[in-house]
């Protein structure tokens, strides 16, 4: 139980949350990179690019935070405490006998 526990945990720590973070930073850069872009055109009248690089980044971050928060949401509403699973179960579980194609 400890071990899964902790595997679970790691996973969460080392690969979920910096997936978050790279998608959320993601965003964040792609608003600044058209806020660049529309800055730098601002005398051409050529700006559409700045603008829709930067409504797609605010549309991303919006929806990460979004997911975020329903996440918490629901969380919170049916008491699940997705930060610290319920992993008595895996002691439970095992292998069928023929697992793996041994007889």
């Amino acid at each position: 139980m400890n071990a899964a526990s902790t595997l679970v945990d790691r996973f969460v720590d080392y690969i979920i949350n910096p997936m978050i973070l790279i998608v959320f930073a993601t965003g964040f850069f792609l608003f600044v990179w058209g806020l660049v872009q529309f800055i730098y055109k601002l005398d051409e009248g050529a700006q559409s690019s700045g603008k829709q690089h930067m409504l797609w980044g605010i549309v991303g971050m919006l929806i990460m935070v979004s997911v975020y928060g329903i996440i918490g949401l629901i969380d919170e509403t049916f008491n699940l405490d997705i930060g610290n699973p319920d992993m008595s179960r895996m002691n439970n579980i095992t292998a069928p006998a023929n697992f793996g194609g041994q007889q």
